[in-house]
């Protein structure tokens, strides 16, 4: 058996933490997000997206979802991308939803949907939808309150229209 001294690990050591200041540091996201060409904002949650042409036949609509401004997390994100025609009425639909179930303050979580259109589309119409739990509706100034109902997390449903504009919802 042999016997290691400190004199023995303290090179190996030393290496190691060197080696370790010399990994590039994680960067954050940039705020706003230069990479995307929309925007659009609600009470608690900011969409940032691109409607990109990957093959003919395709609209892709990817993005980022951010909870810039709440201390309360953003739950169960959920957006639609829908072909609307000269009717109004829907002709193409696809569904995707952030990749967090949680959106916790400054976090950006990632979004993306493939939608294979008609032809007949004038527009196409972003919906986003989420759950919300506003705590400060429910805070107390003194005492317990008798009877109170307890609030659950409320559905906020908004609508970006025409949403791959190339003059409507830009994000600069």
């Amino acid at each position: 058996m042999t016997r290691t001294s400190l004199r023995d690990i303290l090179p190996g050591l030393l290496a190691l933490t060197l080696g370790s200041c010399a990994l590039p540091a994680a960067r954050p996201a940039p705020y706003p997000p230069d990479a995307y060409a929309h925007r659009v904002a609600s009470s608690h949650v900011v969409l940032y997206w691109n409607c990109v042409r990957p093959e003919p036949g395709i609209l892709r609509v990817e993005g980022v979802a951010q909870n810039p401004w709440s201390s309360q997390e953003v739950r169960f994100l959920e957006v639609e991308v829908v072909g609307v025609n000269n009717q109004e009425r829907t002709v193409s639909h696809a569904k995707g939803a952030a990749q967090d179930i949680l959106i916790h303050t400054n976090q950006f979580s990632p979004f993306r949907m493939e939608l294979r259109p008609a032809g007949s589309e004038v527009r196409f119409d972003l919906y986003y939808e989420y759950r919300f739990q506003d705590v400060e509706m429910e805070a107390r100034l003194a005492g317990p309150l008798v009877g109170a109902p307890r609030l659950l997390a409320q559905t906020q449903r908004f609508l970006a229209r025409d949403a791959c504009s190339e003059t409507q919802h830009r994000a600069r």
